[in-house]
């Protein structure tokens, strides 16, 4: 996927932003003021996102293209290589939507009629 593709993907879910809170090159998607996905623009050969902790480890044990958050908490966070893992559209897809969904459903009632 490209970087457009995944953009588009992103800001397609239900109040997601975007914006660069941390440089010039760190895009961060959010719900609700949470971050969800984060990629470098420069490099976008990369995703880091949200997944669920009981998931994680499997993630990261069973396909080599998937590792611990970088520069985030380690369990619940994953980067997935963009590259690596030939650009399946559809899985990519899948993890962004349920990076998204995570945070989502961890929001308050008040934070879900965000903004």
């Amino acid at each position: 996927m490209t970087l457009d593709e995944i953009r588009n993907t992103a800001l397609s879910l239900p109040f997601a932003t975007e914006g660069f809170p941390f440089d010039q090159t760190t895009l961060v998607f959010k719900v609700g003021g949470k971050m969800f996905l984060l990629i470098d623009v420069e490099f976008p050969d990369c995703i880091t996102l949200k997944v669920n902790p009981e998931e994680r480890d499997h993630l990261i044990e069973s396909n080599d293209w998937i590792a611990p958050g970088f520069h985030m908490n380690k369990n619940h966070w994953i980067t997935v290589s963009i590259d690596a893992m030939h650009t399946n559209a559809q899985l990519v897809t899948q993890f962004i939507k349920d990076s998204h969904a995570l945070v989502y459903g961890g929001l308050t009632k008040k934070s879900k009629k965000w903004p």
